[in-house]
């Protein structure tokens, strides 16, 4: 297997100038989500990502 095949493949899914939303399609099929506020990166796998939008649609 290359290091190619070993990166995740990552896609910008929302951006402000103060905030990023990406996914990592990782090596091992799981799909991770990551929120960057500031200095600080929240980590999601998708049942927690999911769970996370929810809370969200509540606001």
């Amino acid at each position: 297997m290359s290091e190619q095949d070993l990166e995740p493949k990552t896609k910008t899914l929302a951006e402000t100038s103060h905030y990023i939303v990406w996914s990592a399609d990782e090596p091992d099929g799981e799909t991770t989500y990551h929120l960057e506020v500031n200095n600080v990166t929240l980590h999601f796998f998708q049942e927690e990502w999911d769970e996370f939008l929810q809370l969200v649609k509540k606001l």
